[in-house]
């Protein structure tokens, strides 16, 4: 289970520091209904994750007995994520900035702001193909139900991580994280896009790799 929780490790990072979800949470925090709403979003975006982790898993133990296939699984989905990863490296600079619908974050309820962080988890493109790589690896090792459970969750806290403190750390220290909240925004504007790009191309050629490397 070791090697697994390795190599989906990764993955969850990228998940975890993808910047659109990261700015909505801040948005949301800074928004007229901090409290309650950026609670629904992270709530969404957990269960965005468990169930996109899930059901890839499902996949991945119904094509356990095609050791093969799951390797040429792999092989496209570096592909597709190392293409991913130049195009974004290519267009680091051209900045859109925060996307014109995230603007109606800051007058969002509870409901819509769950219903958001579960579709920003598991139907966002970039986010899909990452917990499509970890759970065809999941489900494609001999791991027993319980510890393919172990895996989604480990996998989803860490994928959730960036979503999730910034929310209990809102709740604690209110009052001095607004300031915080507005520097790392500004932050993320500028740098997000080619941290992003860096980690999407890393994970492409590892999951090549672990492809080919099967297949030979």
């Amino acid at each position: 289970m070791g090697e697994v929780i390795g190599s989906v490790a990764p993955l969850a990072m990228a998940v975890a520091v993808s910047p659109v979800p990261i700015i909505g949470v801040i948005l949301m925090l800074l928004g007229r209904h901090a409290r309650t709403t950026s609670v629904g979003y992270a709530f969404g975006w957990v269960v965005g994750i468990v169930v996109a982790m899930t059901l890839f898993v499902v996949v991945g133990e119904v094509a356990r007995a095609g050791a093969t296939a799951i390797a040429w699984i792999q092989v496209v989905l570096g592909v597709v994520l190392f293409l991913e990863g130049v195009r974004q490296w290519l267009r680091r600079r051209k900045s859109e900035g925060i996307q014109t619908w995230l603007s109606a974050v800051d007058g969002m309820r509870p409901a819509a702001g769950t219903a958001l962080g579960f579709v920003l988890a598991a139907m966002n493109p970039k986010n899909l193909l990452l917990c499509i790589a970890a759970g065809i690896l999941v489900g494609g090792a001999p791991l027993s139900i319980a510890s393919s459970a172990l895996v989604i969750a480990g996998f989803t806290v860490i994928a959730s991580s960036s979503v999730v403190i910034p929310v209990v750390a809102y709740r604690i220290f209110t009052e001095s994280i607004s300031g915080i909240l507005r520097h790392v925004e500004k932050w993320l504007e500028s740098n997000a896009a080619a941290i992003l790009a860096t980690l999407t191309l890393i994970i492409g050629v590892v999951l090549i790799g672990n492809g080919i490397a099967e297949l030979a």
